[in-house]
């Protein structure tokens, strides 16, 4: 939850991100990919778990460091694996409309605005978010 309240501060509001709960979040992943609906990655530093990505077939559903890890490179070859080991001709991902780091960084490993927003809802949060879409190897 350590990168969601950094990542997210002063994106989401204060009460959503100090009520999140690592529990929940894990037992939303573990039964997501129970179903089926992709694969996790983990980067790990000194045996430190640094971050994670879940990622479908052609679609990027999380990356996610811990702050303390952020601008060592650990995103770009994480992301890098992911890109690797997704199929198809191209892959989209969704991300919160507010987030310019996160856009930024996405824009940088080749992904591309493709115009498309939407909303989701988390709790009693609404989420403006747009999808980048990127050619796969």
């Amino acid at each position: 939850m350590a990168s969601w309240r950094a990542a997210y501060a002063g994106l989401l509001p204060d009460g959503f991100l100090a009520r999140l709960s690592a529990e929940e979040r894990a037992a939303s992943w573990e039964r997501r990919i129970g179903e089926g609906a992709g694969q996790v990655l983990v980067v790990e530093e000194d045996g430190v778990v640094a971050g994670f990505a879940a990622f479908g077939p052609s679609q990027l559903y999380a990356l996610y460091l811990l702050p303390e890890f952020w601008g060592r490179g650990l995103g770009r070859a994480l992301h890098a694996r992911v890109v690797e080991a997704m199929s198809g001709d191209s892959a989209v991902l969704w991300v919160l409309a507010a987030n310019e780091r996160a856009k930024a960084f996405y824009v940088r490993q080749g992904w591309v605005d493709d115009g498309a927003t939407g909303t989701e809802t988390l709790d009693d949060v609404t989420l403006e978010v747009v999808r980048f879409r990127r050619l796969l190897p």
